[in-house]
């Protein structure tokens, strides 16, 4: 038996185990308990690999596509690394940019806005452990489809109450004893909202406060200058609904899941700093049972082998068109980035775009040079999760006679240009493993706490003080409550979200929209989807679980992101999907 783990972009990260010429769930590993997701069972096998290199459509060996490659990566190089493989030896290849002078991407496409607000508010962002949500009475599940993002931690949330806050009646909200379903992109004022009353109605552990985060005071003073009238608009929900939030809660052990959906505006950072505050006021930090689970920092404490100083640009707003050459890993920025016919114009203009990664999608198809990867069952690596405590060492379990590793690459390249050669695999590999905490045979994170922040915060909890909303002014809200006015098909918030079967624009794609069936459209009928920055053809689902002010695709569905923003939010360079309103109109054919 061969031990490793899924290296996929997920909350779940399961540990794998390789025996019989086939892959089990590992039940040493208490979140990956035996069993796989339907992408490892059914997907990851499936889809279409490269095999061959290939350089302006000719095929070559893999020796002349290095040759070529790192002629051009020596000027002028930028490297644009997706997702697709989260593991940390995907990044060896900034040690390669950083010797060819080469420049990196800074920003985050998912969950950097998000992080930013926790890491203001906390400090730090620890990962919550699985057993705290396990120990808790109530579970809040804000904007986080978690049957589909991270079905492993539903056993850990089994007979509990289930509060779910989202704009979607997604899968979990149908099971859940309370949805507030409440309008997109306000968020941020229904945990103001929740903050108001909650110390309104004495619902706030001040013993905690006292000691934890004693500027509470000046936390109220501050939300009290959003009217309460005007913020109930806003998030067009009902006081009966936030009254029985609060009673759910009151003098419980409580979690907070939130997902990266509630971030993707320019106020992201302050969207997770609001609902930490709230959180706080309630004293459920350092507490057991009690916390938020986001998308931990999971190389919180780890000493980073691979930081350069390369110069950055931005990663949401790529100025592709300024480099001779761009090296494309492990993503598909023409589907996966916003505002992608900008992206595309950008690539157009660039001399050699290089794509190295497994599967062929509309950005392989549009680079003129072709490398073939290796999976994550075909090279050594190391895993560390977002969505739980848990490291793996990733053994490989396969061999394949095409593809190479990033290490691999890497080092091929180095050595064609006469620098100096990297470490060996293994020295990187053992360098985040040592660093590890081990328990037997189960391997934590370094920043691994019991309970976080059970010994407070450095300098305190800090509350949100500061907020600005360009997008949407609060002293002048002229929304109909309900939307039940909206009487044309414009004006309506494009929502993407999680889809089964798929990771991103990994694997399965899809090409429908979800719409209220108030819209009057008919299943199966293709609508035009348009926004200022594009639009698609799509074919329209009606579904009773959208919102009549909203549409909602997949973020696999095809061609999604013409329709968004490359606008990046106001902290830490994050990508603004959310940010946007799309019109819909009938295609004649």
């Amino acid at each position: 038996m061969i031990k490793t783990a899924c290296g996929l972009d997920c909350y779940d990260g399961c540990a794998i185990e390789f025996k019989d010429n086939k892959i089990f769930g590992s039940k040493i590993d208490k979140q990956t308990n035996g069993t796989l997701c339907s992408v490892l069972n059914h997907e990851f096998d499936k889809a279409q690999r490269i095999e061959v290199p290939m350089i302006n459509g000719k095929e070559v060996s893999l020796d002349e596509a290095l040759q070529y490659v790192a002629i051009k990566l020596s000027k002028n190089s930028l490297l644009w690394r997706g997702s697709g493989n989260v593991s940390v030896m995907q990044n060896i290849t900034n040690l390669l940019m950083e010797k060819v002078n080469g420049s990196l991407t800074k920003g985050s496409l998912c969950d950097g806005a998000g992080d930013y607000g926790i890491v203001e508010g906390r400090g730090s962002n620890i990962t919550l452990p699985l057993e705290q949500i396990e120990k808790s009475e109530v579970v809040v599940v804000w904007g986080r489809n978690i049957t589909t993002t991270n079905a492993h931690i539903m056993p850990f949330i089994k007979d509990k109450t289930i509060i779910v806050i989202d704009p979607v009646k997604t899968k979990i909200a149908k099971m859940a004893d309370l949805h507030i379903q409440l309008a997109p992109r306000s968020d941020i004022y229904l945990a103001l909202l929740l903050a108001r009353f909650a110390i309104m109605e004495d619902l706030i552990d001040i013993d905690w406060l006292k000691v934890n985060a004693p500027e509470y005071d000046e936390y109220y003073d501050f939300i009290r200058g959003f009217r309460i009238k005007s913020l109930l608009t806003l998030v067009d929900t009902s006081l009966d609904a936030i009254g029985d939030m609060l009673c759910m809660i009151e003098g419980k052990k409580v979690v907070f899941l939130v997902g990266t959906g509630v971030q993707k505006y320019s106020i992201g950072s302050q969207v997770l700093r609001a609902i930490d505050s709230f959180v706080a006021l309630l004293g459920l930090f350092g507490k057991e049972g009690c916390g938020v689970s986001y998308l931990g920092d999971s190389k919180l404490g780890y000493d980073n082998p691979f930081k350069t100083k390369c110069q950055k640009v931005s990663k949401v707003d790529t100025p592709f068109d300024v480099f001779d050459t761009v090296l494309i890993q492990g993503g598909n920025p023409m589907s996966s980035m916003p505002n992608s016919n900008q992206v595309k114009q950008r690539l157009k203009k660039v001399k050699d775009v290089i794509y190295f990664g497994l599967y062929h999608n509309d950005t392989s198809g549009f680079a003129n040079v072709i490398i073939p990867a290796l999976s994550f069952y075909e090279k050594d690596d190391f895993r560390i999760n977002y969505g739980n405590q848990y490291a793996h060492k990733m053994n490989k379990i396969k061999e394949c006679n095409y593809g190479i590793s990033e290490y691999e690459f890497s080092q091929k390249i180095i050595s064609i240009l006469g620098y100096e050669k990297l470490e060996e695999e293994s020295f990187y590999i053992d360098f985040w493993v040592k660093q590890c905490i081990k328990d037997g045979d189960t391997m934590f994170m370094k920043s691994y706490q019991k309970i976080p922040y059970s010994d407070g915060f450095d300098g305190g909890f800090q509350f949100l003080d500061d907020y600005d909303d360009d997008f949407i002014d609060t002293k002048k809200i002229k929304r109909p409550k309900g939307y039940k006015n909206l009487k044309e098909e414009g004006d309506l918030w494009l929502i993407t979200q999680k889809m089964a079967h798929a990771i991103n624009t990994q694997f399965r794609s899809s090409n429908t929209i979800l719409i209220s069936p108030e819209h009057g459209y008919i299943d199966g009928e293709v609508v035009n989807v348009s926004s200022e920055y594009g639009s698609v053809n799509l074919v329209a689902k009606n579904s009773d679980y959208v919102r009549i002010d909203s549409v909602v695709a997949g973020s696999n569905c095809i061609e999604i992101n013409q329709l968004t923003p490359s606008i990046i939010s106001n902290d830490e360079n994050g990508a603004c999907y959310g940010e946007v309103k799309v019109t819909l109109s009938k295609v004649v054919i």
